[in-house]
């Protein structure tokens, strides 16, 4: 039996970083870390969705799209973050990293 780390059976699976199929997973990855986060905060704050949209400027489905993962871009990110009463702000992504909202 071979040991791997999580790191080696990635490259072995999806590829190495740098490689298109690895950087969309990655990615995936991260928007997915980043819309949990957004999900938590706004529960946290006994918000809905709908209530969370309202503040941002968007529809309730845009925000369940964010926490999915999906039709996230920075500018958007920040948005919701500050929309929720956050000044400044950092996002543990794991393995990843963290990363400074603004």
């Amino acid at each position: 039996m071979e040991l791997i780390t999580h790191e080696e059976m990635l490259d072995r699976l999806i590829g190495v970083k740098g490689t298109p199929r690895r950087d969309k997973y990655d990615k995936d990855i991260e928007d997915f870390l980043i819309g949990e986060a957004i999900k938590k905060t706004r529960l946290q704050q006994n918000l809905t969705q709908k209530q969370l949209g309202e503040l941002v400027g968007v529809k309730e489905a845009r925000i369940s799209k964010i926490e999915s993962g999906k039709s996230i871009t920075w500018t958007t990110i920040v948005k919701v973050f500050k929309a929720m009463g956050a000044n400044s702000g950092t996002l543990d992504l794991g393995e990843m990293g963290r990363v400074a909202l603004w």
